[in-house]
């Protein structure tokens, strides 16, 4: 009778091709094609320098789209392009901490930690107190909240009872933040009761240097020039006077006048054309 010999079972070929896959859900997050899977393969499984750059500029457009984001809440001058630039630090951060392994996407990873380094580096540029900040956030928040419930502009008592401080606590803090406060004085703002008109910041502030009197080098055409501000309306005179000779802004004036700063503006430029008209006529 024939010996017969057992030869041991061969395995089936889907367990040795089993390895590969589960190295590739250690080293590929979800959710991507294959060409960038190779990218993160390469990147996660020998630290390609390749990879990396390849994986930070496809995912750029990322870094657009969360400083676009944090743009929106800050002041025109400062420029997306540098917080673009802050939050590629935040990308490459992310790309070396993020573990495909845990199964997450790698947007949803990312998104938080460029917003972060965007916030952290316009932090650290900021020299103005963060208690300063969270002041005129407050204190813009009550005006405007203040503004929208009584359709006018808010007094000072209105103010500081809305914020729970006195007013001299008001007045403090407002000068606080306006000693940090920094504008470009080409900057234009809005004027009037509408808020229609725009001026630069550089025309609502007094000259106290200029003596509007400095170039007038004979006693006669001082006396014209008496003559002519005579001339003028009450209020074209007072106009005239103190922006000229007093130093106000046109904002002071428009208090004292009880107006609004876009009429006292009216008002100048009616004034100013008018001795202009006068003087040319002596000449």
């Amino acid at each position: 009778m024939a010996k017969t010999t057992k030869t041991p079972a061969r395995k089936p070929a889907a367990a040795k091709a089993k390895a590969p896959a589960d190295n590739r859900r250690i080293t590929i997050p979800p959710a991507v094609d294959d060409e960038l899977g190779a990218l993160w393969d390469a990147f996660k499984g020998s630290a390609s320098n390749e990879a990396r750059e390849r994986l930070i500029l496809h995912y750029a457009p990322l870094v657009k789209y969360v400083a676009s984001r944090v743009a929106t809440g800050l002041p025109a001058s400062v420029e997306q392009a540098d917080l673009v630039s802050y939050g590629v630090f935040g990308l490459i951060d992310a790309l070396q901490k993020f573990e495909p392994g845990r199964g997450n996407k790698f947007e949803t990873y990312a998104i938080p930690r460029i917003k972060g380094a965007i916030i952290d580096e316009l932090r650290a540029m900021d020299w103005v107190p963060r208690s300063i900040r969270f002041k005129a956030r407050e204190i813009e928040k009550a005006h405007s909240d203040l503004e929208a419930m009584l359709k006018r502009q808010p007094t000072e008592a209105e103010m500081a009872e809305r914020l729970g401080i006195s007013r001299s606590e008001l007045h403090d803090v407002v000068s606080q933040i306006s000693f940090v406060s920094v504008l470009a004085l080409d900057e234009l703002v809005s004027v009037g009761a509408d808020r229609g008109e725009q001026v630069s910041l550089i025309d609502t502030l007094a000259d106290k240097h200029l003596d509007p009197t400095s170039g007038v080098e004979s006693q006669e055409t001082r006396g014209l020039l008496a003559a002519a501000i005579n001339s003028l309306s009450e209020r074209e005179k007072i106009v005239v006077t103190l922006y000229y000779f007093e130093g106000l802004t046109l904002a002071e004036i428009g208090e004292i006048l009880g107006v609004t700063e876009s009429r006292v503006c009216q008002i100048h430029t009616k004034a100013v054309g008018g001795l202009r008209g006068q003087l040319s006529e002596v000449d």
